[in-house]
Formats: structure tokens, sequence, C-alpha cells
């Protein structure tokens, strides 16, 4: 089978090492720098298997060296925003950690994919990348398919429809500045431009924009973590089965979308190499100028990383 490691044991890795283990994508090693918490978690994974019916094997460690031959990493290792902290703590922080953990999956796990899921997503993917000094198409970010699943989620309680019917499409950095788009949205095929007036849909974009928002909101001492380790889950899959599945992720961009040397959310194949190819859309000149405000706040967000030291 193949190896998976989750490197953070905290609500995102550890779901989403469980949902892992209940597809039988592959063994799943979860890595954590809290002594007992990754081996806690992950018994208790293992042993809900034959009440579930599933032969993964879990373990937990707190040993870079367990995630030796990794054929997938995700990395979820990271700090929350909290109240009175600034986005540059955040991002000084965080950098701190992503360094440390690429560095260790650079040594230990050289020929993985990494998966990003650790905020500010976008610039988190960047420090990774050119940490582990991985082919780009080798480090992307979890961004879109959280996005889009939110629209989507959105869209189906506004129709009263299934949300199987549903394909949205969430591009941009993951943050205020995404960027829903409604003409490549869909329900069986049909945009959901032509079935529901524009003032619903800004209502459901913006609702998407501040998806992850609203839930913090509501939980006051925590964030989401079912619907991001299901995103990062679907990605994995994809690239264990090869499936060249067509989804939105925070991938490098060399000259796409008029963008060079910066992470960002766009549709892309997924498959066993990790991003098989950049889809380029049509954009009208709306839609182009909101994804170049959204650009724009990366690559500040970048161009910060300099000034931490």
């Amino acid at each position: 089978m193949p190896k998976i490691t989750i490197i953070g044991a905290g609500a995102v890795g550890s779901t989403a090492a469980q949902r892992i283990a209940e597809k039988e994508l592959g063994d799943v090693v979860m890595t954590d720098i809290v002594e007992g918490l990754p081996q806690g978690k992950a018994l208790d994974i293992l042993e809900a298997g034959p009440l579930l019916g599933y032969d993964s094997n879990i373990i937990g460690t707190n040993d870079y060296k367990d995630i030796e031959g990794s054929d997938v990493v995700v990395i979820t290792a990271g700090i929350a925003r909290k109240p009175g902290m600034t986005r540059e703590d955040l991002l000084k922080i965080n950098t701190k950690i992503i360094t440390d953990v690429s560095e260790n999956i650079k040594r230990y796990a050289p020929d993985s994919v990494v998966i990003t899921v650790t905020n500010p997503l976008d610039i988190m993917t960047y420090v990774s990348m050119k940490t582990t000094g991985f082919e780009p198409h080798r480090v992307f970010g979890m961004s879109g398919v959280l996005d889009s699943g939110r629209f989507a989620t959105f869209i189906a309680l506004e129709l009263g429809c299934s949300v199987r019917d549903i394909k949205a499409m969430v591009l941009g950095g993951h943050g205020d500045t995404m960027v829903p788009l409604p003409r490549f949205t869909t329900v069986s095929g049909v945009p959901i431009t032509e079935l529901m007036p524009e003032s619903t849909i800004n209502r459901l974009v913006d609702r998407t924009i501040n998806g992850g928002a609203e839930i913090v909101n509501l939980l006051k001492t925590g964030s989401a973590f079912y619907a991001p380790s299901a995103s990062v889950t679907n990605m994995v899959e994809a690239v264990v089965k090869d499936t060249k599945r067509i989804l939105p992720v925070c991938a490098y961009l060399s000259g796409e979308y008029g963008k060079k040397d910066i992470y960002l959310g766009v549709p892309v194949k997924l498959g066993k190499i990790g991003i098989e190819g950049i889809l380029e859309l049509e954009l009208t000149a709306e839609e182009k100028k909101a994804l170049d405000r959204s650009a724009e706040a990366v690559k500040s967000g970048i161009a910060s990383l300099n000034s931490l030291s």
C-alpha cells in the first residue's frame, strides 16, 4: 500500500488520517512534536478498523525518521491565528514551523508529493517548495477544493438540490481575496447564472469567501476541520490512485494566467506525480481583475517573508 504521512496530529491532521485510513488509500504515519498525541490518536483510529472494516495500518510518532519512504506527505502542522495576533505574527511563527517540517521531508521523504494545509496557505506552500527544493509540481496546497466544497454546499442549500449534482469552481488565494466563479459552477451541467438571480449568487459568493470565519465565529475556540480533512483526502486519493482529477488547488505558476513565481489557486490535473497540468480558463475582464487582486495579496505576503528573520 502507499505510505501517507500526516505531519501535525491536531484536528485537521487526525481527521484526515481517519478518512484516509477508512478509504484504505494507504498506510498512515501521523507525526507531531507533542509526545503521546499522535500515538494515542493513531491507536484509536487503528482500533476502529475491525468495526468499520478497513485494513490500513496507522502509527503515531514523534520521530521524523518514521516518515521515510512516504509517497505523499500532508502538512497540517502550525498554529491558528489567535485573538490579538497580527497576520505578520502568524506568518513568522508558521514560516519557522513549515521550514523545519520541510527540511525533514527533504531529508527523509525526498521522493514524496507534498500537500500543504497550514495557513496562510499560499505562502506556506511557497515556503515548503523553496525549502525542500522539490519540483513545483510535487508541492501544492489545499485551498480551492475546500472553498469549492463550501460554495457547492451553499448552492445546494439555496436550490434545495443534491450536492452531488453541483460542480463548483473557486480560484485565487485561500482567504479574503479568493475568486468564486459562478460561470464555471454548474448544477448537472447548467451554470448557476441560469438558475438564480445575480443578487443571490453574490450573497452565496460572499458566504463562501467568509466560510472559514463563519465557522470560527460559531465555534469560538477552534476552526473548521471536517471539511478541510475531507478536501485533503480527495487530493491524496487523486495522487495515490492516479485518477487525473481536475481540481482547483494552490499551484506554482510559471506564466499561467500571466503570473510567475507565485502560488495561487487554479484548476489542475492531479495524478501520481502531483500536478500533471494547469488548466487556463478564459476569464472575463472582471474575473481577471479579481484574480489579479488575489495574486497581489499573495505576492505581498511572499515579499514580507524577506523581512522575517
